[in-house]
C-alpha cells in the first residue's frame, strides 16, 4: 500500500467560529465532533443512522463557479467530520438562544405547542431553519417535504407543521379561529349548555416576531477565499486507522483510485457510513472526491441530460424539474417518473447527503432510482478508460462484464428523453409513504412501434425482490411483437413470476405479499399505458374503465390541517390564574434552543468511563463459559463486568442484570465492558467470546407458551351473569380470535443513564431518564447491597417514555452501578438504537379468542372471551397488564352475561413491559373485533351494533364499580354529529361504487378508559414546597417530566393556590433526595396525585401566610414573605396525598380498582389501495371527555400524540422476529413509526366538559386515552377492506388482526393477482419472520 504522509489541519466553521482541527479522524463523525469535542449538546443522538433526523445541522458550501451558497441540511450522525474542509456548519446553538436572540423558527415551534420532550426539536427546528434560509417564504408543500426526514414520537407532528406554517406566503389559518365558531360548521359548538363558550385559540400569533431574512448570520468570508484558491492541494486527514484522503483534480482522483483500489470514495456517506456502523466493514483508506467541480454540473441537451456524479439526490430533483417545466410532456416521462420517487425517497437530509454517482454505483437492491433510470434507457460515463457503461440489467445484477474495474469512476449519468411512443413509470410500495425502503418497487418501460400498440421494446426491473435489483429480460424478450392487451397482460404475470424467483424463506419475509406486488405494478403500468395510448388517439386505443382510472394514481401528499376547541376560561377568573388556559409547556423555548438538558447532554465527568454490553446470541441456553481476554487487550478498555461483579443480589423481583449461567432471550446482558470512549467499549464487547449449550424448550409464541402451559401467574377472571346458560338462549353465536402485535416504545432518547459513585459511604449518584427513580433506587441498592438513602437518583426531564421507561431503567442502572462499584470510575451508559430496541422490548403481542351469544336484532346476550399475553422472559408488568386487561375488557359495552380470562405467558423474548395505555388498546381492539363480527351477521352497521349496547344509564361493570357513562353518551353523539358520519359514510359507499381498485371506509369507535392504579398505595404522591425570600418559589414533587408537560401544570396549580404569576416559580428536577418514595409517573395519574400534593404544600403554606396578609391585605407578595420570615414562620413544607382508596379483590371478583373513567370517540376516514395495500388517512374527528382542561394546549397535545401513537401501533408498526426469537427490527430502517405523512389530512379534536370532582380541579388524566383512539383507522381500514371483498364475492367476515400493514390490507383484498402467484408448502421452509401473537 502506498505510504500516507502525516496529517492535514481541518479547517471549517461552526456557528461563525473558526475550527482548526490538527488531529481530524476519519472515523469520528460530526455529531460525536459536536457534541463531545465541541460540547454542543443541542444536536441529539438517537439513532445513529440518518433515519431519525434529530442530529439534523445546516451545512453551507460556496460555490466558486456559480458563486453561490447553498444550504443543506444534513444528519449529523452520517457527516464525516473530515469531509466538511471548507463548509460552514450551523447548529441549533448558532440559529438562537435565551441568552442572545430566539430566532422565529425556535419561539414559532415552541409557542404552537410543536414540543413536548423536545428531544427531536432541535432537530426540527434545523429543517425548517435550512429550508427558510434557502426559501424565505416557503410553500405548504415545502414545509412538509422539509419535515419528512424528522420523527417525532410525542406530538403526532400537527403542530409542529403548524408552525412552519406561519412562515409561508399563502393564507394557512382557519379564518375564524378564536371567534368561538369553527368554518366547518357555522352553529355554535357548544355541548353542556349553550352559554359555555368553545375556543379554538391555543396561542396568539400576534405575539410572534417576524421573519427577517437579512438578519441571519453571513457566510465566512474566509471560506469563500479558501473556495477561489487557485492553488489548492491535496488534503490528507490520518486518523487512529484510517487514511481520509481528499484529491483536487480529477487526475489526482484517478491517480488515487490506482494506487488505493479498494478504497471507497466517500461523498455523501449514506451508503458507506451505515454499513460500517452497522456491519463492522472496515476500510484503511477513503477517498473523497467531494471538492472536485468536474464532478458537479448538469448538462442539457436536445436529445437528454447529463448530471454529474457528484450531484445530490436533491440536485438531481432541481434539474429533472427544470428539464420538465421546459421540455414537452412526452419526452419527460423518464425524469417524471424519477421525480415521483425522489419526492418520497427517504428525508429531506439524505436527499441532500447522497449523489448519484453514489446511488448508482452502490447498486441497492431496494433502490428507487435504478429501476427507473435503466428503463430509461440511461447510461452511466466513467474515467479513466473513457467509456460508457450501459445502467440496465447486467449492469444491476451485477454480472462482471458489466462492472466498474476497481480504477474507474462514475463521471455522470446520461438520461435521454423519452419519446413520444415510448412509455416509462416509476413504482413502489412501502410500509409508509415517504422514508422508507420499498417492500417492492419497479421501473418499467415499453416502446410501440409507431402509430401503434404493437410492443417494439419492453423493459421491467424490480427492487427488494433479490440480493440485486433484478430485470425481467425473458419475460419482455417473448412479449416483443404483441399488442398491449389484456392477452399480453395475462402472459406477462405468468412469466414474470416463472422468472422472477422469491425463496419462501428469503430474508425481509412477506414473500406471498411481494410475489403478488410483482404483478400488481404490472397491472399499474398496464393500466396506464393503456391510458396514455388513449390520450394520443382515443379513436385508435380503448380507454380503461371509469372504475379502475383510480388505480394509476399514488396518493397525493397533503400538509395536514385541522381545528382544535376547548372550553373558554371563565371570563371572571382572575387573569393571574393560569388554570385552564393553554399555557406553553414551561421547557419549550429551552427545546427549541437546544439548550434543555437531557441526561447525556452533562459535560463530562473526570475518569468517566463508557458502556458497552454484550448480549446473549441464543434463545435459551447454558454459559459454559466467557473468555474476556481479546476485549481486555484492546487499547482503552478498563475492564469486564459479569455476574461474578454484583455485591448484592443480581437477581431483584425475578429481574437479572447479568445473564449467570443461562442466558433465556436473545439480547439478555451477559457482561458489559467499561472503556475510556463509546467506540472503544464498543469494539471491546464484539470480542468477548461466549460458548453456549443450548438448553430446549425455547418458546418463542403464545401458541407454543399454551403448549408448554407456560405462565408467569394464575388466570385473573372476573364474570357477571350466566354466561354457558345465556348461550341457550340467543339467536347466533360466532367464536373467533384477533391476534394484536406488539409495538416499540421508540422514544427518541435511548436508555441513558450517568452513574456517579462517591468516595465517601459508598453513596451514588445516578442522572437519568426514567417514570419512576425509586425503583431505580432500590434496584441499584439492591445491587450493591447498600441502604437506598445512599443512592441519589436525579431526573431532570427525559426524551419520550410512553412506558418504556417505568421498569427498564432500574435493571440497566443497577448493571451500570455496579460497573461503577468495580471500577471506582463514573459510568456513561447509552444504549444505541438497536441495543434499546433488542434489550428492552415493548408492547405485549396479545391473543385474544372469544364465543359471543346475540339476537338477530344485534343485542348481545352473552360474552366469553380469553386473553394471553406474551410476556417475554421475566415478569416485569406483565401480570399487571394482564389484570388491566381483564378490568377493561368490556371498554364501552355492556353485556349482561360476561366472562373474561386472562393469562401472561412466560417465553424466551425479550421482557415486555408497560406501554402507553397499558394492555388496553390490545385488549378493546379485540372487543370492537367482535362487535364488527356481530354487526356483519345481523346484516347491521357496526354503529348500529355499537349504540345498541353501549352503556347508556348509571350501570356498574363487571367487577361491581359503579359509574355515569352519560359523557361516553355525549362523546358518541358529539362524534356522529360533528364528523357528518352518516353523509361521509354515503359518499364514501358512492366512491366505492365508482371505483374497482381503491376504496373508502369509516368508522367510529367509542371509549371507555380509566386512569390510576387497582393498588392504593401507588396512588399517592408528595411535594416539597420552598419559599425564598426574595418571592421566588421552588417547587418539587415526584413526578418525572417525559414530555406530558407535568411541570408545567405543576407550576399552573402552585400559581393559583398561591396567587403569583408563574413567573415567580421554579421547577428544577425530580430527585429521591427531595421527595422519597415516589410512585411511578403512569398510569395517566401525574397531574392528578402530585397536582394534590402541590396544592396541599400552597395551601399549607398560605394557612401559614393568612395573618401577615390579613394584618397586610394590600401589600405586595415579597413583603408578606418577608414579614412572615422575621415572625419566625416556616416558609418551606412538604405536601403530601394519600391516593385514591382503590382495590380490587380478584377472589371475589368485585372492587373500586379505578378513581374514575376517561370517556372519548373518535371516527376516521381512510382510503386504501387495493392492489398495493397502500393506505391514506382522510381525515379523523376525536372528542375527549376532558372535564375540566387545566392546560387545553399539553391535554390536546397528549391526545394527538397518543392518536398517532396509536395510528402507527394498527397499521404500519410491525416487530418482526425469526423464528428462534431473534428481534430483525432494530432501528428506523427496519421499523416505521408515523411519519409527518402518516397523520391525517384533516385532524379535529375537540375537548368535551364534563364535571370530575374526584380530581384536582375537575380534571382528568389524558396522557393515555388517545391511544385506542387510533384503532378508528384500523376499523376504517376493515371497512374498506370489507367493500373490496364485498365486491369481489368474497366473505364480509374475515380475521381481523393488528398491524392492519399493506402486506395484510393487499392479501386481504383477494383477486385475480393474488389467485396467480405461487404459493410454497409450509412444511418445506423456515421463514424468515413470524408473528409471536
Amino acid at each position: 500500500m502506498a505510504s500516507v504522509p502525516n496529517s492535514d489541519e481541518l479547517i471549517f466553521f461552526v456557528n461563525g467560529r473558526k475550527v482548526i482541527e490538527k488531529n481530524a479522524d476519519p472515523e469520528v463523525n460530526l455529531l460525536y465532533y459536536l457534541r463531545k469535542v465541541l460540547y454542543l449538546t443541542g444536536t441529539k443522538y438517537s439513532c445513529g443512522g440518518g433515519g431519525c433526523g434529530a442530529c439534523t445541522v445546516m451545512v453551507s458550501r460556496y460555490n466558486p463557479k456559480t458563486k453561490k451558497i447553498h444550504h443543506s441540511p444534513v444528519t449529523a450522525c452520517l457527516v464525516p467530520v473530515c469531509s466538511l474542509y471548507g463548509a460552514a456548519v450551523t447548529t441549533v446553538e448558532g440559529v438562537g438562544s435565551i441568552g442572545t436572540r430566539i430566532h422565529p423558527v425556535q419561539e414559532r415551534l415552541a409557542k404552537c405547542h410543536g414540543t413536548q420532550c423536545g428531544f427531536c426539536s432541535p432537530g426540527m427546528v434545523m429543517s425548517i431553519y435550512t429550508l427558510l434560509r434557502n426559501h424565505p417564504q416557503p410553500t405548504l408543500e415545502q414545509i412538509t417535504k422539509a419535515l419528512g426526514g424528522n420523527l417525532c414520537r410525542c406530538t403526532g407532528y400537527r403542530p409542529i407543521v403548524e408552525s412552519g406554517k406561519h412562515f409561508c406566503a399563502e393564507s394557512t389559518v382557519c379564518g375564524l379561529k378564536g371567534s368561538g365558531k369553527c368554518c366547518m360548521d357555522q352553529e355554535e359548538r357548544s355541548f353542556v349548555n349553550r352559554q359555555e363558550q368553545m375556543c379554538t385559540k391555543l396561542y396568539n400569533e400576534d405575539e410572534f416576531q417576524p421573519l427577517d431574512p437579512s438578519q441571519e448570520p453571513i457566510f465566512p468570508p474566509e471560506l469563500i477565499r479558501m473556495a477561489e484558491d487557485p492553488n489548492k492541494r491535496r488534503l490528507t486527514f490520518q486518523g487512529e486507522r484510517t487514511t481520509w484522503i481528499a484529491p483536487v483534480t480529477l487526475s489526482d482522483l484517478l491517480e488515487l483510485k490506482a494506487n488505493f483500489p479498494e478504497a471507497p470514495l466517500i461523498m455523501g456517506n449514506t451508503a458507506v457510513g451505515p454499513s460500517i456502523k452497522f456491519r463492522d466493514e472496515f476500510h484503511p483508506i477513503f477517498i473523497s472526491p467531494l471538492g472536485l467541480p468536474e464532478l458537479y454540473f448538469v448538462d442539457y441537451t436536445d436529445d437528454g441530460v447529463t448530471i454529474g456524479a457528484g450531484c445530490s439526490l436533491a440536485q438531481l430533483n432541481d434539474a429533472l424539474h427544470l428539464t420538465v417545466l421546459e421540455q414537452p410532456r412526452e419526452k419527460t416521462k423518464t425524469y417524471r417518473a424519477l421525480l415521483k420517487h425522489l419526492r418520497t425517497l427517504a428525508g429531506a437530509q439524505i436527499r441532500n447527503m447522497a449523489t448519484l454517482g453514489g446511488h448508482v454505483v452502490s447498486r441497492p437492491n431496494f433502490s428507487d432510482l435504478n429501476p427507473i433510470l435503466a428503463a430509461g434507457n440511461a447510461t452511466i460515463n466513467l474515467i479513466s478508460k473513457d467509456r460508457q457503461i450501459p445502467l440496465n440489467g447486467h449492469f444491476l445484477e451485477r454480472s462482471p462484464e458489466a462492472c466498474l474495474k476497481s480504477e474507474e469512476i462514475v463521471l455522470s449519468v446520461y438520461i435521454p428523453h423519452s419519446t413520444q411512443w415510448h412509455f416509462v413509470s416509476g413504482l413502489r410500495l412501502a410500509q409508509r409513504q415517504e422514508n422508507a425502503f420499498a417492500i417492492v418497487n419497479a421501473g418499467m418501460s415499453v416502446k410501440f412501434e409507431d402509430g401503434t400498440d404493437t410492443i417494439k421494446d419492453l423493459k421491467m426491473f424490480y427492487g427488494s425482490v433479490g440480493p440485486t435489483v433484478v430485470s425481467a429480460s425473458q419475460t419482455c424478450k417473448q412479449l416483443i411483437g404483441r399488442l398491449w392487451d389484456d392477452h399480453m397482460l395475462s402472459d406477462a404475470c405468468r412469466w414474470v413470476l416463472e422468472e422472477i424467483h422469491i425463496p419462501p424463506a428469503a430474508e425481509g419475509g412477506m414473500v406471498e405479499y411481494r410475489r403478488t406486488l410483482i404483478i400488481s405494478l404490472l397491472f399499474k403500468f398496464y393500466l396506464k399505458v393503456r391510458r396514455g395510448l388513449n390520450k394520443m388517439d382515443p379513436q385508435k386505443f380503448s380507454d380503461i374503465p371509469e372504475r379502475f382510472m383510480s388505480a394509476l394514481e399514488d396518493f397525493p401528499i397533503k400538509t395536514p390541517q385541522g381545528i382544535q376547541m376547548f372550553q373558554c376560561v371563565d371570563p371572571y377568573q382572575s387573569p393571574q390564574d393560569p388554570v385552564g388556559h393553554p399555557v406553553m409547556h414551561q421547557s419549550a423555548i429551552k427545546h427549541a434552543t437546544g439548550e434543555a438538558v437531557f441526561s447525556d447532554d452533562m459535560p463530562p465527568i473526570a475518569q468517566e468511563l463508557f458502556l458497552a454490553v454484550t448480549t446473549s446470541t441464543r434463545t435459551h441456553a447454558k454459559i459454559i463459559s466467557i473468555d474476556a481476554s481479546e476485549a481486555l487487550a484492546l487499547p482503552g478498555v478498563v475492564d469486564v463486568i459479569t455476574a461474578e461483579d454484583v455485591p448484592g443480589d443480581n437477581n431483584h423481583r425475578g429481574e437479572v442484570f447479568y445473564a449467570q449461567n443461562e442466558v433465556i432471550c436473545v439480547g439478555q446482558i451477559v457482561c458489559t465492558v467499561a472503556a475510556d470512549t463509546y467506540a472503544h467499549a464498543r469494539e471491546a464487547a464484539k470480542k468477548v467470546k461466549i460458548t453456549y449449550e443450548d438448553v430446549e424448550p425455547r418458546i418463542i409464541t403464545i401458541e407454543q407458551a399454551l403448549k408448554h402451559n407456560s405462565f408467569f401467574s394464575i388466570e385473573k377472571k372476573v364474570e357477571q351473569g350466566n354466561v354457558e346458560e345465556a348461550f341457550k338462549y340467543v339467536d347466533q353465536i360466532i367464536e373467533g380470535e384477533a391476534h394484536v402485535e406488539g409495538q416499540e416504545h421508540f422514544y427518541m432518547e435511548t436508555q441513558t443513564i450517568l452513574v456517579i459513585p462517591k468516595q465517601e459511604d459508598r453513596e451514588m449518584v445516578l442522572y437519568l431518564g426514567t417514570q419512576f427513580p425509586s425503583h431505580v433506587q432500590e434496584f441499584v441498592a439492591v445491587a450493591l447491597n447498600i441502604p437506598r438513602s445512599r443512592i441519589a437518583c436525579h431526573v431532570k426531564r427525559t426524551g419520550g417514555g410512553f412506558g418504556g421507561k417505568v421498569t427498564k431503567p432500574a435493571v440497566l442502572a443497577a448493571i451500570s452501578a455496579v460497573a461503577a462499584n468495580k471500577t471506582g470510575c463514573p459510568i456513561r451508559f447509552i444504549l444505541e438504537r438497536g441495543d434499546d430496541m433488542l434489550i428492552t422490548a415493548g408492547r405485549h403481542p396479545l391473543l385474544g379468542k372469544y364465543k359471543i351469544g346475540f339476537m338477530n336484532n344485534g343485542v348481545i346476550k352473552a360474552a366469553d372471551v380469553e386473553y394471553y399475553i406474551n410476556g417475554g422472559c421475566t415478569p416485569d408488568e406483565s401480570e399487571s397488564v394482564t389484570e388491566f386487561i381483564v378490568l377493561k375488557s368490556d371498554n364501552a359495552y355492556y353485556i349482561p352475561n360476561f366472562r373474561c380470562r386472562g393469562r401472561p405467558c412466560k417465553t424466551n423474548l425479550p421482557s415486555n413491559t408497560a406501554f402507553r395505555g397499558y394492555g388496553f388498546p390490545q385488549a378493546a381492539v379485540v372487543v370492537e373485533a367482535y362487535i364488527t363480527a356481530v354487526a356483519s351477521h345481523c346484516n347491521l352497521s357496526p354503529e348500529e351494533v355499537k349504540e345498541i349496547n353501549m352503556y347508556k344509564t348509571i350501570n356498574e361493570t363487571t367487577y361491581k364499580q359503579t359509574f355515569n357513562p352519560e359523557p361516553l353518551r355525549r362523546c358518541w353523539k358529539e362524534c356522529l354529529e360533528k364528523s357528518s358520519f352518516s353523509a361521509r359514510k354515503l359518499a364514501a359507499e358512492e366512491f366505492n361504487k365508482k371505483n374497482y381498485w381503491k376504496k373508502r371506509g369509516l368508522a367510529v369507535v367509542p371509549m371507555k378508559f380509566t386512569v390510576g392504579f387497582p393498588v392504593a398505595y401507588y396512588n399517592q404522591a408528595a411535594a416539597l414546597v420552598h419559599i425564598y425570600l426574595d418571592g421566588s418559589v421552588l417547587v418539587a414533587h415526584g413526578g418525572c417530566e417525559m414530555g406530558q408537560g407535568l411541570h408545567t401544570k405543576m407550576m399552573q396549580v402552585a400559581s393559583r393556590e398561591l396567587n403569583i404569576p408563574r413567573s415567580y416559580i421554579h421547577l428544577s428536577e425530580t430527585s429521591t433526595v427531595t421527595v422519597p418514595n415516589a410512585s411511578f409517573t403512569a398510569a395517566s395519574m401525574g397531574t392528578d396525585i402530585n397536582g394534590k400534593a402541590v396544592q396541599n404544600a400552597c395551601q399549607i403554606l398560605m394557612a401559614r401566610l393568612q395573618p401577615i396578609i390579613r394584618k397586610n391585605p394590600k401589600g405586595r407578595w415579597e413583603e408578606w414573605v418577608a414579614e412572615a420570615f422575621e415572625e419566625s414562620i416556616s416558609l418551606s413544607t412538604t405536601g403530601y396525598f394519600k391516593g385514591y382508596q382503590t382495590y380490587m379483590d380478584w377472589e371475589k371478583e368485585k372492587g373500586d380498582p379505578y378513581p374514575y373513567y376517561v370517556y372519548g370517540a373518535s371516527c376516521s376516514e381512510v382510503e386504501v389501495d387495493c392492489l398495493t395495500g397502500a393506505h391514506k388517512l382522510l381525515r379523523t374527528d376525536i372528542f375527549m371527555d376532558a372535564a375540566f382542561s387545566i392546560n387545553p394546549a399539553v391535554d390536546i397535545g397528549q391526545i394527538e400524540g397518543a392518536f398517532v401513537q396509536g395510528m402507527g401501533f394498527y397499521t404500519i408498526e410491525e416487530l418482526k422476529y425469526s423464528p428462534e426469537g431473534v428481534l430483525h427490527s432494530r432501528s428506523p430502517d427496519d421499523y416505521k413509526i408515523p411519519t409527518v405523512t402518516e397523520i391525517p389530512e384533516e385532524f379535529y379534536v375537540t375537548l368535551v366538559h364534563s364535571r370530575n370532582p374526584t380530581a384536582i380541579y375537575s380534571s382528568k388524566g389524558l396522557g393515555e386515552a388517545g391511544m385506542f383512539l387510533g384503532s378508528s383507522v384500523l376499523f376504517a381500514i376493515f371497512d374498506a377492506v370489507t367493500a373490496a371483498r364485498k365486491e369481489r364475492g368474497l366473505t364480509t367476515t374475515f380475521t381481523l388482526n393488528s398491524p392492519a400493514t399493506p402486506e395484510f390490507i393487499r392479501m386481504t383484498c383477494v383477486d385475480q393477482f393474488t389467485d396467480m402467484i405461487p404459493r410454497d408448502d409450509p412444511s418445506t421452509f423456515t421463514p424468515w419472520s413470524i408473528h409471536v401473537s
